[in-house]
């Protein structure tokens, strides 16, 4: 079976935040690392080359495929910040709909700058994010 690449690292969050050449992004992605340490609790980790994660849990799928992924994360793409939340922690929708400028899929949320989102919601949909995880996972 295959290993995981996503994997909790031991590279230093804030020398990769700094390698970001887009001041703005950078700011961006401090802020974003700020919040949810506190939204968590949890210290940064790196996970893989270029995820910042919060806390982490075990998984197992039906498949037998297993691993481990932090509760909640982040990573400065180049087009945009990925937000990586619970697919379907309560009040999503809502939540996202109040959110402000954004593209979602299943897991991530796309923002382009923080200026362009409602930071309390954000912090909210982290927490819930984070509950339903460790509700699932426990």
């Amino acid at each position: 079976m295959a290993k995981a690449k996503t994997v909790e690292t031991q590279s230093n969050v804030a020398d990769f935040l700094n390698t970001i050449t887009d001041e703005s992004k950078r700011k961006d992605c401090f802020a974003i690392l700020e919040i949810m340490k506190k939204q968590t609790g949890f210290d940064a980790k790196m996970w893989g080359p270029s995820i910042v994660g919060f806390g982490s849990y075990h998984y197992k799928y039906e498949s037998g495929r297993e691993g481990d992924a932090p509760l909640v994360a982040f990573s400065p793409r180049k087009a945009e910040i990925s937000l990586y939340l619970s697919s379907s922690f309560d009040k999503r929708t809502e939540l996202l709909a109040k959110f402000g400028k954004h593209k979602s899929a299943k897991a991530c949320i796309y923002v382009k700058k923080l200026a362009d989102v409602d930071i309390e919601v954000l912090k909210k949909m982290i927490s819930l994010s984070v509950e339903h995880v460790k509700r699932l996972h426990k």
